[in-house]
């Protein structure tokens, strides 16, 4: 269990029998193995092994020269071997006659260490001075090290009290790694994947609570500042956090949502969400969760992200979020975008208790302007008109795929104060004959009576209650399914003009195809009858051959209010103020 060389040490009177304090102990040349059992058996204690109360031996503070420790604990489960030695000769004399109190000035002290925590290996260095405290003491030492564990590497110096049984730390703090999920063996903490990380702080640990106080750095290519605060309590630790960001990289949240991330390193056990490949002609995250992953702390989180990086086809402009996990249920609210000039405002809820995680989500999209949706086409950007919409979805299932594959609710959306192209209208209809008089007199904006959709989801499919779009001169009905299991939709859309005119092919439309590769196509039936129609009557008469693109206009104009009662709470968002942060 020890060998040593020389050893020096006083033991306080006053505290015996209750226990054996050594304020101060000096080693030359220790070779101690310290050992620990499951069923917390020490092979230290100086009474019967089979006793499992903690031991009377208490030592505050130690100093060595040229020594070797290993701990291993069969409980947690660790193990550690350390070597330590003076680097300076002219130290070796201040070593052995160090006094008890820690008074580092400077680093004279070297340790090398290697080891295993919950089954990941680590390895390191550390500096100190003279003397450590171990237990018991309260008094600080001065220290810096590194340790590196897989791609986690971890830089720090301040001070310490008690390095056996921590009471205290001030330290400056630099960690980096490919993942946060790689942490979770040092800190117990079921941190998401991400993409490469590197952070700084100021860590301080007193009373029990731990916090990180200047937090910055760059996850992935998403700025980052803040505080954080953890406290290991019972039942479960908690956590909480304050980060602001001015530029996030809304690619970095992938992992949070179950979606891969290049470079983010393999999986570590019990760390994160098992991640699945997912098949290119899916959109929907694949990436399946552990539940067990919330049930082993609390948290409290917020962020702020002034500005986001996203594709440029998404208009997303910043975001705010809250999360709040407690006793296994998570919830996020608000989960709030800027996006297209409104607001998309979301409340998310994952309830963990049971294996298989149950979520409800509501999303409202408020006030997004029509044309800030389509920037790059002139014709539709020009025009007015903003889009409400509402989303209410709750499913069962550890992966965003596999929930909406099984989940009940509706979809609905509406449109208000909308304008549309006149050309662009007449071009939808394929009426001819007016797109003709458009190009020869100017085109001119035509106001949208009212517009809204609204799709009842039952396991995963959703099947249209409504599908309407009222113009001035046109009518556009429609109707369909989506099945979100199969990522697929197919919706046949029918414009009806209002109005007779010539030269029309009018014809449904069907839309159709994967989530991912959407398609439409004219219906063929009724265009070839027309154009059919149209050439059989050319070999008669030729003026004969206009009937057929004849439109008598059936298009009939749409009960606005009833659709709006219809749609509720869409129309209340599509025309409801949008709130500046």
């Amino acid at each position: 269990m020890a060998r040593i060389d020389e050893l020096e040490f006083s033991i306080s009177l006053r505290d015996l029998p209750d226990k054996i304090l050594v304020p101060r102990a000096t080693l030359t040349r220790p070779d101690l193995v310290f050992e620990r059992l499951a069923d917390n058996r020490k092979n230290w204690i100086l009474s019967d092994p089979l006793d499992t109360r903690p031991s009377k031996l208490r030592i505050s503070t130690l100093s060595f020269h040229n020594g070797r420790m290993r701990y291993v604990d069969h409980g947690v489960p660790v193990q550690i071997d350390v070597v330590g030695d003076t680097f300076e000769p002219a130290s070796l004399e201040e070593v052995r006659s160090a006094p008890g109190t820690p008074g580092n000035n400077r680093y004279i002290t070297r340790y090398e260490f290697k080891g295993n925590y919950h089954g990941t290996a680590f390895s390191g260095h550390a500096l100190t001075g003279e003397v450590l405290s171990l237990a018991e003491s309260g008094a600080p030492f001065q220290f810096k090290g590194e340790i590196v564990a897989g791609s986690t590497k971890v830089e720090a110096e301040g001070e310490i009290a008690d390095a056996a049984n921590i009471s205290a730390i001030d330290a400056q703090l630099h960690i980096e790694g490919q993942t946060l999920a790689s942490l979770y063996p040092f800190l117990l903490l079921p941190l998401p994947t991400s993409p490469p990380y590197r952070l700084q702080g100021h860590l301080i640990f007193e009373g029990g609570r731990y916090t990180m106080d200047d937090l910055s750095g760059r996850i992935g290519s998403t700025d980052i500042t803040g505080h954080a605060t953890y406290v290991d309590k019972e039942p479960r630790p908690l956590l909480t956090a304050d980060v602001q960001s001015r530029l996030l990289d809304i690619a970095d949240l992938g992992p949070l949502i179950g979606m891969e991330i290049p470079g983010s390193g393999g999986g570590r056990r019990g760390a994160k969400a098992t991640s699945h490949a997912t098949e290119p002609d899916r959109l929907l995250p694949a990436g399946s969760f552990d539940a067990s992953r919330l049930q082993q702390m609390d948290a409290d989180v917020t962020l702020i992200a002034s500005e986001l990086r996203v594709p440029q086809a998404l208009p997303l402009e910043s975001l705010t979020a809250t999360l709040h996990l407690h006793d296994s249920i998570l919830r996020i609210a608000p989960l709030d975008f800027g996006f297209a000039g409104g607001t998309i405002a979301s409340q998310v809820m994952l309830d963990a208790r049971e294996p298989t995680i149950r979520s409800e989500v509501r999303v409202d999209i408020r006030g997004v302007e029509v044309g800030r949706l389509f920037p790059r086409s002139e014709a539709i950007a020009k025009g007015a008109g903003r889009v409400g919409a509402v989303l209410e979805l709750k499913g069962s299932g550890n992966s965003i795929s596999d929930a909406a594959a099984f989940a009940d609710g509706r979809v609905a959306a509406t449109i208000a104060d909308g304008r549309v192209s006149n050309l662009r209208d007449a071009a939808s209809s394929l009426n001819g004959g007016k797109v003709l008089r458009l190009l020869a007199s100017g085109d001119r904006d035509i106001r949208v009576n009212c517009g809204g959709i609204e799709f009842n989801v039952e396991r995963g499919r959703g099947t249209s209650k409504l599908f309407v779009i009222d113009t001035e001169q046109t009518q556009v009905l429609g109707g369909g399914s989506f099945d979100l299991a199969n990522e697929r939709f197919d919706i046949l859309v029918a414009p009806k003009p209002k109005q007779a005119g010539m030269l029309s092919m009018r014809t449904p439309v069907r839309i159709a195809g994967s989530f991912m590769r959407p398609g439409y196509r004219f219906e063929k039936g009724p265009l070839l009858a027309r154009a059919g129609g149209a050439i059989a009557l050319a070999t008669a008469a030729p003026l004969a051959a206009l009937l057929p693109l004849i439109e008598t206009g059936p298009g009939k104009t749409t009960d606005c209010a009833a659709v709006q009662q219809q749609l509720g709470s869409a129309v209340r968002q599509a025309t409801a103020p949008v709130a500046r942060k």
